[in-house]
């Protein structure tokens, strides 16, 4: 009778996996090279998708938190080598309320450079596509929008600037 039991328990088991998959823990940007499509509300209210990204050598997308420290001191390293880096473009996409959004964007001057687009990723996109655990998150595209490194707990610049010159 126990046999008997067993065999059922272990059948019924069984029969419950079949056409269960295992969770899928790479996330997104890990295996499609191209920049995921998005689309942020910017400072000024105007919306940036994808396709209107000018072109640059490098595209950097840092998802961040405008009242994160990391990413507070992300944009005061990023925006004191911003002679080193002119040839990336810098997307900060965020999440959190648009006014917060707004005030790091002033607050951290990245307002005066024509290499930086700030905005809220109203959609969410942008940390469930890269399964963002920390901020800042950042990763780095090519000219053609393809996929090269990431960071997952932000970039220190000398690592970026050796990153960059070394392409």
């Amino acid at each position: 009778m126990k046999q008997l039991i067993f065999i059922t328990l272990f059948c019924s088991f069984n029969l419950l996996s079949i056409g269960q998959s295992p969770i899928d823990t790479i996330p997104p940007y890990q295996k499609f090279k191209a920049m995921p499509e998005f689309r942020l509300l910017q400072t000024d209210s105007s919306w940036l998708a994808k396709k209107d990204l000018p072109t640059y050598d490098y595209t950097a997308i840092i998802y961040f938190s405008p009242e994160c420290s990391h990413c507070q001191y992300e944009a005061t390293e990023i925006v004191k080598k911003i002679d080193s880096v002119k040839n990336v473009l810098f997307v900060w996409a965020s999440y959190r309320d648009f006014e917060d959004i707004k005030k790091f964007y002033y607050k951290y001057k990245l307002n005066l450079y024509p290499n930086m687009k700030v905005g809220r990723d109203p959609k969410y996109l942008i940390p469930s596509f890269y399964q963002v655990k920390f901020t800042p998150f950042v990763a780095i595209y090519d000219n053609k929008k393809e996929f090269l490194k990431a960071w997952e707990m932000g970039v220190e610049m000398p690592e970026l600037i050796e990153f960059i010159n070394r392409k």
